[in-house]
């Protein structure tokens, strides 16, 4: 009797609206919690698994390809079936795989369990856009958004640093611990939440029909192209993000703790530029120059990298590499997503699988060789890569008026 009350008071306040953005917030800080918390331990977590920086790299890797798969899974799967089945299944999942990833007695087991980690993280993160979709509308939407997207602006600074404080206290399992944790809360809150997508407003599209929307979208030139754009750019962060802790803590011997507020510091510039973005007369205007920034700034971050500059030299050069790549991150956002307003969800979850594809790519290239020759050439390469999608655009523009 005691229990059945308990529950049914706990289950009236989650559902409460600020209780359920504190739940929608703490779901989209999932995927840089997910990718970014064990960041200042990669170093120690080689030397405990007795491999190279390229495998412990390789945990990075396959936690984003989870969370790029696991957004097209989960969207579209959840419109036919309900918000909550799903959201209590991702969650279990996280828990799961999470208990497992603290008893890996071999990087190989630890890199699988990282790829369902990362595929139930996705599981919240794109769940979490939706029931903030049934539940508001209007101004009260946009609210509710922007409060979304705040929390997954801060939420790539906090980790790291929170991170960097475990790894100096109680190592990378103390980190994990964190995370089964938070993924624990998470848990009980999916269970206590009320469904908010009635059975009369599901899908009753077969699965395969609801899949056939990304063919649409793939035939659209400018889609395309600001998407890659987008991608590329994220090679540059996911690059960043794989090579920093080893050439900060190892190369430069800062401590965990000092390179985890550098990175917060970096992630900054992406927020900061990204707001900026706004303030350009043309969302084209304000990708372009992005992009000419990263090319300039990646060729010099190159050299200085290849000569074995000093620390400052290559911070400086670092954050003005992703200010720049920051700029282009919600002008190019806005024009893929306005050029495919009509199939919005699948745009959507199409556009953050492939940055995160790309961004697994990328992470285990940055660890071969020498690490500090290997990003620079990263850097270089998606930020021309990423300048070719825009101008290639452009290009079609031009064709087009003439």
């Amino acid at each position: 009797m005691i229990v059945s009350l308990v529950i049914k008071k706990s289950r009236c306040w989650i559902n409460t609206k600020e209780s359920l953005l504190v739940l929608l917030g703490m779901l989209t800080a999932f995927g840089p919690f997910v990718t970014d918390m064990y960041l200042p331990s990669l170093p120690s977590m080689a030397q405990y698994f007795h491999t190279s920086s390229s495998l412990v790299q390789l945990g990075l890797t396959t936690s984003m390809i989870g969370l790029a798969v696991g957004q097209i899974i989960f969207g579209p799967i959840s419109d036919r079936y309900g918000r909550r089945p799903l959201l209590v299944s991702a969650m279990l999942l996280f828990v799961v795989s999470t208990i497992l990833c603290l008893f890996s007695p071999t990087i190989y087991i630890f890199v699988t369990l990282r790829l369902i980690q990362g595929i139930a993280g996705a599981g919240g993160i794109v769940i979490s856009r939706s029931v903030a979709t049934d539940r508001f509308n209007g101004k009260d939407l946009t609210k509710v958004l922007a409060i979304i997207g705040a929390i997954n602006g801060i939420a790539p600074v906090m980790a790291p640093v929170l991170g960097g404080l475990l790894t100096d206290s109680v190592g990378w399992k103390g980190i994990f611990l964190v995370l089964l944790l938070l993924g624990c809360i998470l848990l009980v809150g999916s269970i206590l939440f009320q469904e908010t997508l009635p059975f009369s407003e599901r899908s009753d599209v077969k699965l395969v029909d609801t899949f056939r929307s990304f063919k649409v979208i793939i035939r659209n030139p400018m889609y395309i192209c600001f998407v890659l754009q987008m991608a590329f750019a994220q090679g540059v962060l996911f690059g960043n993000i794989a090579s920093s802790p080893f050439i900060i803590q190892q190369h430069y011997e800062f401590s965990p703790f000092s390179f985890s507020v550098i990175f917060g510091i970096n992630a900054l510039a992406i927020g900061i530029a990204a707001a900026l973005s706004a303030k350009f007369k043309t969302p084209e205007k304000g990708t372009l120059i992005g992009c000419i920034g990263m090319c300039i700034f990646s060729i010099l971050e190159c050299v200085a990298l290849f000569t074995n500059c000093t620390f400052w030299i290559y911070e400086t050069l670092l954050f003005l590499l992703l200010f720049f790549m920051g700029m282009t991150f919600t002008t190019s956002t806005a024009l893929a997503m306005e050029s495919e307003r009509q199939n919005a969800g699948a745009a959507s979850a199409l556009l953050g699988a492939v940055c995160f594809a790309i961004g697994g790519l990328v992470s285990p290239i940055v660890g071969l060789g020498n690490i500090m020759s290997s990003t620079g050439i990263v850097f270089v390469i998606s930020s021309f890569c990423s300048l070719s999608c825009v101008l290639f655009y452009f290009r079609q523009k031009n064709v087009r008026k003439a």
